[in-house]
């Protein structure tokens, strides 16, 4: 009975090790609302400001769950960079901009993420075609007249926006 409570008591030592381990560093790059939930009008437990320290203990889709000044709670994605602050690789960062801006990441698999943020390259990879999904989504369109009577209501001007020159050499 000794060893099984011995063999219990190391696995939960190590799950709590582990877990602690699993942190990662981050810094706030504004001010924002940490939030009890990861939702937009979850209650606001307390904030950070920007150039913050900030621990991020688990990512839910856009959202981080960190701890911050002693309060923990979930803060939107957009809101941290990961790593410690004032360490950054210069070389990196160029060469993710570089990657947004070619189409083309570290592994030249992803054309591109636009929308996509908070997801994972796993979750990319995995994502397949769904029929229903996209009669869902087409469900949510409306009849012009109806953009029309909204946009009046709105006081909005339409505007003709002229196309973007083709790229010199036919290169796209």
């Amino acid at each position: 009975m000794r060893t099984r409570s011995k063999i219990i008591v190391a696995a939960l030592l190590a799950t709590w090790i582990g877990g602690a381990a699993a942190q990662e560093a981050g810094v706030a790059l504004k001010g924002d609302d940490i939030k009890a939930e990861p939702f937009k009008d979850a209650k606001t437990v307390g904030s950070i400001n920007k150039g913050d320290a900030l621990s991020i203990l688990a990512k839910q889709s856009g959202w981080l769950r960190v701890k911050a000044g002693g309060k923990e709670g979930w803060v939107r994605m957009l809101s941290v960079r990961r790593g410690a602050p004032g360490k950054t690789d210069a070389g990196k960062e160029l060469a993710g901009i570089s990657g947004v801006a070619t189409g083309r990441t570290d592994t030249g698999q992803v054309v591109s993420a636009t929308g996509v943020r908070g997801l994972s390259a796993e979750e990319l990879k995995a994502a397949e075609y769904s029929e229903e999904e996209v009669k869902r989504a087409e469900g949510n369109a409306v009849a012009a007249a109806d953009a029309q009577q909204f946009a009046k209501g709105g006081k909005l001007v339409a505007r003709t926006v002229a196309f973007l020159p083709e790229p010199k050499g036919g290169q796209r």
